[in-house]
């Protein structure tokens, strides 16, 4: 099934006093960028978390963010690190002492001052088991996410696969006439401007000249790609980088059709297909 590269997942799990929230956003990117936003009480678990996501995603720019509030349960006290009030008061102190006018705080104030509170100690075990269990039922979210938007690219790209086939029959119907209409025009040209030319010399350059000018090769290539992007949209594997390189493929070989079109209806074709081709790339650079 296809998937896109961008999505975003969230969920939380409540693990003893702590509530624990676990965040994914994933946007495009040509390979597979993990970044880990992590508070140091869970900076233990980088290594399992790095490969829980890289189990599971092959491509993006992948960024997960694990936050914690504590909750206080019924008649559980608040452990004050008596030592670090007693050095931020004396520090405030002599600031004070230098200062015109000294503003007062409040308790409160003191309370949210980092390493005043005294953190309980935390079973690490207990942490691995739950934050582990959350990140996997949280990639497991994201990858539902991805493949729903996945689902609606690959609809999106088959109706364009589906919009080529009748310009490249309708370009298949013209070609010859259009080289026939090149070499009448030129036979016509140069009887006025030669009084006696020679034909069959003539005859061979237009032939050379029709050769140089022939895109059926083109507009074959141009039906396989197709016809592989058709097939490649069916895969369960990431195929984001053969979406990519069929897409430079058909720019290409549509760039030619348009440089050795010398007929109105051909360009008015090869225009249209690269405005389709150019659609197709913009979805296909989100599919990992």
């Amino acid at each position: 099934m296809i998937k896109s590269m961008t999505a975003f997942a969230s969920n939380k799990v409540e693990l003893d006093t702590l509530t624990i929230n676990c965040e994914f956003r994933s946007v495009n990117h040509r390979y597979c960028d993990i970044s880990l936003k992590l508070p140091e009480i869970f900076r233990f678990l980088e290594a399992d978390i790095r490969k829980s996501i890289s189990n599971q995603l092959k491509r993006g720019k992948i960024e997960c963010t694990l936050s914690y509030k504590k909750q206080l349960r019924s008649g559980q006290a608040i452990h004050v690190n008596k030592e670090a009030v007693t050095a931020l008061l004396l520090a405030t102190a002599q600031i004070e002492a230098q200062m015109d006018a000294p503003l007062s705080f409040s308790a409160l104030e003191v309370l949210a001052f980092p390493c005043i509170q005294q953190e309980p100690e935390v079973d690490t075990q207990l942490l691995s088991k739950g934050i582990n269990a959350l990140v996997k039922k949280t990639v497991k979210a994201l990858l539902l996410a991805r493949e729903r938007e996945g689902t609606q690219l690959a609809l999106l790209i088959e109706q364009r696969c589906h919009a080529v086939k009748p310009l490249l029959t309708s370009a298949n119907e013209r070609l010859p006439l259009a080289l026939e209409h090149i070499k009448q025009k030129i036979k016509n040209r140069l009887t006025e401007l030669v009084s006696d030319p020679d034909f069959d010399r003539l005859e061979q350059e237009m032939v050379y000249l029709t050769q140089k000018m022939d895109v059926a090769e083109e507009l074959d290539r141009i039906d396989t790609h197709i016809q592989e992007i058709q097939r490649v949209l069916k895969s369960d594997e990431p195929v984001g980088r053969r979406l990519d390189f069929l897409m430079q493929e058909l720019n290409r070989e549509v760039n030619t059709l348009g440089s050795k079109s010398a007929d109105k209806k051909m360009t008015q074709i090869s225009i249209e297909l690269k405005v389709l081709i150019e659609q197709m790339r913009e979805q296909v650079q989100n599919i990992e």
